[in-house]
């Protein structure tokens, strides 16, 4: 997988997810015996296995729309798995300190959402840090004398 393609399918995931916490019925309300919130609005489970609530949904949203953007180029798509891999492994430790599972009561951050965040967080690691970057083959024409010249073009960070 590219990096590119990593930032489009991430993007689509967490703005589907993002969305779907928004949507009775695919997100269940919070069994007996969950943690307390700060902000309850929204809060519930999604498909009765991810905790999520209006600032999570939000969160989503902003993840999914920033690899939708990013995957227009290599180079932005780097930035983002790297980001990504920083931000979603703090959030997988997070989720698992009692201390900090809810993320002080606004956002919870326990349960399924840790494996989601850590594999998040383990993909965009090796994409962002080890593979290789990607390369493009750029052809270039010169109209005077039609010598094409083609070569390799790495992104720059």
């Amino acid at each position: 997988m590219s990096t590119r393609t990593f930032a489009f399918v991430a993007g689509l995931l967490y703005l589907g997810a993002g969305i779907l916490g928004f949507i009775p019925g695919i997100t269940v309300p919070p069994p007996a015996g969950a943690p307390p919130l700060v902000v309850e609005e929204s809060y519930g489970y999604i498909l009765g296995l991810f905790p999520v609530n209006l600032l999570h949904n939000f969160v989503h949203i902003g993840i999914g729309m920033w690899g939708l953007l990013a995957y227009s180029s290599a180079a932005m798509a780097r930035i983002f798995a790297v980001s990504i891999a920083l931000i979603y492994g703090l959030l997988a430790i997070l989720g698992l300190l009692p201390q900090s599972h809810t993320l002080f009561g606004f956002v919870p951050l326990f349960g399924h959402d840790v494996w989601l965040h850590a594999g998040t967080a383990i993909i965009a690691g090796y994409l962002g840090f080890l593979a290789p970057p990607e390369v493009t083959i750029v052809r270039r024409t010169n109209t005077r004398t039609n010598n094409v010249k083609v070569y390799e073009e790495r992104p720059r960070l």
